[in-house]
């Protein structure tokens, strides 16, 4: 059930996020609810279904060893890049 939601914002926010919302395909309300989304769920939550179809065309297309650490991974790259 969809319920009406008032908010203040700057003139120039609303203007520069309904030219975003147009170039995106979306409506600010949808904008806006995804962000709210966003914000309250748990990410490791998220569903297949919820996923963006952007998103929905990557899943899947790296594969790893089942014993990836990535943390690890990302710990050692970062370490090289910013030389710690």
């Amino acid at each position: 059930m969809n319920t009406k939601l008032t908010l203040t914002i700057e003139k120039d926010v609303i203007e520069e996020a309904k030219r975003y919302a147009k170039d995106k395909g979306q409506s600010l309300s949808d904008l806006v609810e995804n962000y709210f989304k966003l914000l309250t769920n748990d990410k490791r939550q998220i569903k297949a279904n919820q996923l963006s179809p952007r998103i929905k065309r990557l899943r899947g297309i790296i594969k790893v060893e089942k014993d990836f650490d990535y943390k690890e991974t990302l710990t050692e790259e970062l370490s090289k890049k910013y030389g710690i």
